[in-house]
């Protein structure tokens, strides 16, 4: 058989040229996506409403005249960010906060996804006409509140740690049951009964967070234990355990999702080395996440084909903001004798975003019948009401009176392991929160075997004596030996956010008045 003649049966290969092109396009992006963040931040609208703004802009009915329509691709490249951007979520996590909070929250992320599926779906069907599987399909894909929502706009916002702890709990746990209920109705054929899901729910959810904890334990132990030989690796080895809880999971026929935000947690408040830069590699990954999940759900739309799906989209949005969301809160939070303020709160703080767009995608892999239209609904409603939400969110929380004063600033302690010598090497910055400023370095009060060996003060550096009083802006080099390591951690802390007299106000730390 004859090979085509040169430019016929076949593509051409991609060649350094495309490559060019590639990179100028995404680069540009990215610069335009970064400039975006500030105008986003200065008017309290979540980032992820300007990051589509530009993907519709570069789509079919924009400037860039770009023809996207593989909801395959886009379903793949989506999932690959959510685990990115829960793993990020999970690192930020505080596990002081986290904790009173989590059986509210996981009431909230299972039985108040149940609420909200029920009277969404009832809604969309009565209300818009939509069939009972399509309407099922739409109340399951918006139920689950966007984890990367909540974390960029709860986290400039000083709340009660009860309220943050648990919508940051529920955004990062409801992910994996609205996954399960939108492929069981999404799947050709009767959906299973009630008893048959939750069965399959529970089975799913006890897997992925057995995989979790177990990876991230795991993960933790070995970066703490082994010292690697550039602080550059830390990071990525971080985020690589991460993935790997969320691909053990999936492929355990668990929820990836949970494992890979229960790992991300584990690790998150393991005290690993270089912990610093291994936050702001995440930080960076999350945002590079962020930005091309949002471009690439701005070029599957089409916006000329929305008219007819705005009004249902209204309303079945009103449903959820207003009866669903609220009822579900309520049925889950009083029992826990949560104050009707803060319930009020979580009511209006149920922020939608890339997460049901995604999963909107499902449906159309799957080819359920008018699929492109659940999409089209789901697009509409969730750019629409995060506009509403996000930036009346300040405002409900001050009316509420939730909104304080931050507290005083956490100290970013940095360790390297010296492993030959058998301690550690911490490194911190006073920030201008902390109450650290004024305290001698004697009055730190570090248990034997640690020092402050260095002070790094407007560009020169000098060893301190125990009368130097420590200002905002220093830089401390404190050596510990391995066995008061974590003492000598819990110290600093505590000194910086009780003062010289963290002891005796209660503030944790090592011992009391020594």
């Amino acid at each position: 058989m004859r090979a085509p003649p040169a430019g016929q049966g076949r593509e051409r290969p991609l060649t350094v040229h495309h490559l060019n092109q590639l990179l100028l396009v995404c680069s540009l992006v990215l610069l335009v996506a970064v400039a975006a963040v500030r105008i986003s931040s200065r008017s309290g609208l979540p980032s992820l409403l300007v990051y589509l703004g530009i993907g519709i802009a570069m789509g079919q009915d924009g400037i860039g005249d770009i023809h996207f329509d593989n909801a395959e691709l886009t379903q793949v490249i989506g999932y690959a960010a959510l685990v990115v951007i829960l793993a990020e979520g999970g690192l930020g996590t505080k596990w002081k906060e986290i904790k009173p909070a989590l059986p509210a929250a996981s009431a909230l992320a299972l039985a108040g996804v149940a609420v909200s599926v029920g009277v969404t779906a009832t809604a969309a069907h009565y209300l818009s006409g939509l069939e009972w599987r399509q309407a099922l399909i739409v109340g399951a894909v918006v139920s689950s509140t966007d984890a990367a929502a909540v974390f960029s706009v709860l986290r400039k916002i000083p709340l009660p740690a009860r309220v943050t702890g648990t919508l940051e709990a529920e955004s990062g746990f409801n992910d994996a049951p609205v996954v399960i209920l939108v492929v069981a109705f999404s799947t050709a054929g009767p959906v299973d009964h009630w008893y048959v899901l939750l069965g399959v729910i529970a089975l799913e959810l006890a897997i992925g967070a057995a995989i979790g904890l177990a990876v991230g334990l795991l993960g933790a132990w070995g970066l703490r234990h082994v010292a690697l030989p550039a602080s550059g690796l830390y990071p990525i080895a971080v985020m690589a355990i991460a993935v790997t809880a969320y691909a053990a999971g999936a492929m355990a026929h668990g929820s990836g999702f949970l494992a890979v935000y229960l790992a991300s947690m584990m690790l998150g408040n393991a005290k690993l080395p270089h912990w610093p830069a291994t936050r702001g590699f995440a930080d960076g990954l999350g945002w590079i996440a962020q930005i091309g999940m949002f471009v690439l759900l701005g070029l599957l739309v089409t916006p000329h084909e929305l008219g007819d799906d705005v009004w249902p989209a209204l309303v079945i949005g009103l449903v959820l903001t207003m009866v669903a969301r609220p009822l579900s809160v309520v049925l889950c939070l009083t029992p826990f004798r949560v104050p009707w303020q803060e319930q009020t709160l979580m009511s209006w703080a149920g922020l939608r975003g890339a997460v049901p767009i995604i999963l909107a995608t499902i449906p159309m892999v799957e080819g359920v019948e008018a699929s492109r239209r659940i999409f089209n609904i789901v697009f509409v409603l969730v750019v629409v009401y995060t506009l509403i939400q996000g930036p009346t969110l300040p405002w409900l929380a001050r009316k509420l009176r939730l909104g304080g004063d931050s507290e005083a600033a956490d100290l970013g302690i940095e360790s390297a392991p010296l492993e030959r010598l058998r301690g550690h090497l911490l490194s911190l910055a006073i920030p201008e929160g902390s109450k650290m400023h004024g305290v001698e370095v004697a009055e730190l009060r570090l248990p034997a075997g640690a020092a402050v060996t260095l002070v790094v003060r407007e560009g020169k550096s000098f060893v301190p004596l125990p009368a130097t009083v420590l200002r905002r802006g220093d830089e401390l080099l404190v050596v510990a030996t391995d066995p008061v390591r974590d003492a000598a951690e819990r110290r600093l802390r505590a000194v910086g956010r009780g003062g010289k007299l963290a002891g005796w106000l209660g503030t944790n730390g090592i011992g009391t008045g020594r």
